[in-house]
């Protein structure tokens, strides 16, 4: 990896995470859909960022989120398990041997349909981890199962859009 390349990956991950923490905490709608962006931080890393690394900017980027948001690691043991399930997801999605290393992850190179794909698969895994830890009981399954999906569908999208409108 090139200079230019860490110092453009530092910065999207400090514009994703002041993203969540002054911006999109406040966003929910009709008290079950609630929006993570700060994901992109660990599902934008390049490719070739070895596993090692990923879990521990996962874990890094989880803890921040934890501190501003008071959870006491929630979001990073949802944000680590995205990301230990990130390479199998990968691998999954790409049809040509050996082509997964060359792969960055954006609306651009992926297209709509396949990263809209990797977003949702990978943010669906987030929030049933999340928002199941935050339960931690069966009697609230039918309102949890609402959150996560209307979470993810709400993270994609914000995720989809900010890509669509963003250069990279």
């Amino acid at each position: 990896m090139t200079l230019r390349r860490i110092l453009s990956t530092i910065l999207l991950f400090v514009v994703y995470l002041a993203l969540q923490i002054l911006l999109a905490r406040n966003v929910v709608l009709f008290d079950y859909a609630f929006c993570f962006i700060y994901i992109a931080c660990v599902l934008l890393l390049p490719n070739e960022t070895s596993l090692t690394w990923l879990l521990m900017i996962a874990f890094a980027t989880g803890v921040i989120v934890d501190t501003f948001y008071n959870t006491l690691g929630m979001h990073a043991a949802a944000t680590v398990l995205m990301a230990y399930c990130r390479p199998l997801i990968v691998r999954a999605q790409i049809d040509v041997p050996g082509m997964e290393a060359r792969i960055e992850f954006s609306l651009q190179e992926l297209g709509v349909g396949t990263f809209f794909r990797y977003v949702f698969i990978l943010a669906l895994i987030h929030h049933t981890a999340l928002f199941f830890i935050e339960a931690s009981s069966v009697s609230l399954l039918i309102p949890t199962i609402i959150r996560v999906g209307a979470s993810t569908l709400l993270t994609t999208v914000s995720i989809v859009l900010i890509q669509f409108f963003t250069r990279n």
